[in-house]
């Protein structure tokens, strides 16, 4: 089931993130991500009343939007619970006339096996990479992914 976050649940999805080091292994992060869900919109996907993952929006303008940050715990993936967040984040943002959705994830020039898996995934959603920056600094490379809402309807059924 895809949800609304409902107030005193971003506890957690902070247990989801701390679930994932190999992901979110950088504790100012988890915290900077806890307070995050807080101002923004987060969708849980939850399982027998179990928060197992989660998807938290920016909406940078009118027309533009990113998945601020997204996080399933292993044992759910590859079941589509990540697609189905994503959907139905875009379908809200289609309802709201946004039309472009990024996500920022560690770039290919730095080789990393997880990392890896989240491009492949946010690329089999539909996204394109744009373009590989040092936001995060040298060691860390940013990898943006764009997506048009606009023009593409949800491919996935």
């Amino acid at each position: 089931m895809i949800r609304p976050l409902m107030p005193g649940e971003a506890a957690a999805c902070e247990a989801v993130l701390r679930a994932l080091p190999e992901w979110f292994g950088i504790e100012e992060s988890i915290v900077r991500y806890r307070r995050d869900m807080d101002a923004m919109e987060t969708l849980v996907a939850e399982s027998e009343g179990r928060v197992f993952g989660f998807l938290t929006l920016n909406t940078h303008n009118p027309r533009a939007a990113e998945i601020h940050i997204m996080a399933i715990l292993k044992e759910h993936r590859r079941r589509g619970a990540g697609r189905r967040l994503v959907r139905r984040a875009e379908s809200l943002l289609r309802e709201r006339s946004v039309e472009v959705l990024q996500v920022k994830t560690l770039g290919p020039s730095r080789e990393n096996a997880a990392y890896a898996e989240t491009r492949a995934f946010y690329e089999a959603v539909g996204f394109c990479p744009l373009e590989e920056t040092n936001l995060w600094g040298d060691v860390n490379p940013c990898l943006i992914m764009v997506k048009h809402l606009s023009c593409t309807e949800d491919p996935t059924p």
